[in-house]
């Protein structure tokens, strides 16, 4: 059995009428790994899990919110937001700093959020930070464009909460169609929904949670974005480009030739870096074209190999990850897989055979609690459809 949060909303505050209901799904990237912050080519579905939002407006401006999901609870009101907590409430604090930046604001909620799935590379800050936004949105009459919500949902992340994130997660959370691929050119924001091939087999979308859940903010993610915005600084330079500011340094802006010329002159960790771009970008290139003739073998190997690179050339991926990526790839029934988003600990995706769902489960399951005994309780793993992204019909 689910969540009700409608009863727990109930429970809460005593209201059980003109309620409003936000849901905004997570997202998985099957190839497009680490390079929408480098204006690279991305994939992406969103997928039937993610964040539910339950509201009654309130007319005094004050907010009052519980999560399902974390302890205690987040208020203040909408015109006098407090200083940055370092708690789940800070996604609330933000979204509303952001809009106010722009808008006048003073109708508040009372509300109750809830994840679907535990936190961790399935791009659950940014689907709550969407949630978050509509709903302020609605209460307060404001219209965003689609475009408006993804900038504002990225401010709130790179100048809130501190994570330099680029737009694959919320571009997919919102663009994204049911049975179709999203491809974004993260540069010129240029998309294509690529409906599934009838000749394509049917596959589900295997969610591995590691059984430790991660945050970004302070982590390694900001160094490795760095990383790359150096490896494009210093190839200009040794190409005599003048490229002055650094921040707007990105890796697509750098010829393929000018990379493979060059880069014998990078810093080790610089040059894997760069490397993972550019293999990157042609996964993807020739993931679509897999696509397009309803090849999931070579679609699904191509994952394999971004997952590969993901550990070795980005060099991220815990532990864990790294363990759930082996036991993938000895796995019948795995088309391709690899861990998701930034890989600071959380969860792996796989594009998997439906008929074999649960002999997949059980092997997984099996070769990895035999790693971890400790984690055998917090192991889980969930089969998920792809889905259309947020509801944004109230929306322009």
């Amino acid at each position: 059995m689910g969540i009700d949060i409608r009863q727990i909303h109930k429970e809460r505050f005593s209201i059980s009428d003109e309620l409003i209901r936000i849901f905004c799904p997570y997202r998985v990237c099957p190839l497009g790994a680490h390079v929408d912050h480098q204006l690279g080519l991305v994939t992406g579905f969103a997928i039937d899990k993610g964040i539910e939002l339950l509201i009654s407006p309130t007319d005094d401006g004050n907010i009052e919110a519980y999560s399902t999901n974390f302890s205690g609870k987040t208020e203040f009101n909408v015109e006098d937001v407090p200083e940055r907590r370092h708690l789940w409430g800070d996604f609330l604090q933000g979204a509303v700093v952001a809009l106010s930046n722009k808008y006048k604001m003073t109708v508040g909620f009372k509300g109750i959020v809830s994840g679907t799935l535990p936190v961790g590379g399935l791009s659950s800050s940014s689907s709550v930070i969407i949630a978050y936004l509509m709903a302020l949105c609605i209460v307060n009459h404001i219209r965003l464009t689609q475009k408006d919500l993804i900038s504002t949902a990225m401010w709130v992340e790179k100048n809130y909460i501190g994570v330099n994130v680029g737009k694959l997660d919320q571009s997919c959370e919102i663009f994204c169609k049911k049975d179709h691929l999203l491809f974004l050119d993260t540069k010129d924001d240029t998309c294509e929904l690529l409906k599934t091939s009838s000749q394509m087999p049917p596959f589900e979308i295997a969610v591995i949670f590691s059984g430790i859940e991660r945050k970004l903010a302070g982590s390694a993610y900001n160094r490795r974005v760095d990383e790359c915005k150096a490896a494009a600084y210093a190839l200009k330079a040794y190409a005599g480009i003048d490229d002055n500011d650094f921040q707007d340094s990105f890796l697509r802006n750098v010829p393929f030739g000018l990379y493979d010329e060059f880069k014998m002159y990078l810093p080790d960790n610089w040059a894997s870096r760069a490397k993972h771009f550019f293999e990157e970008n042609m996964r993807v290139q020739k993931g679509i074209k897999a696509w397009k003739k309803g090849n999931i073998d070579e679609f699904g190997e191509l994952i394999f190999e971004s997952g590969e690179s993901s550990i070795y050339n980005y060099q991220t991926g815990s532990i864990h990850l790294q363990t759930l990526h082996e036991i993938m790839l000895k796995t019948t029934g795995i088309y391709g897989g690899r861990f998701s988003g930034a890989g600071f600990n959380g969860c792996a995706i796989a594009l998997v055979e439906p008929g074999k769902k649960e002999e997949i489960a059980q092997f997984i399951r099996n070769e990895y609690v035999h790693m971890y005994p400790r984690l055998e309780h917090k192991f889980m793993i969930d089969f998920c459809k792809t889905s259309d992204g947020a509801d944004l019909k109230l929306f322009a």
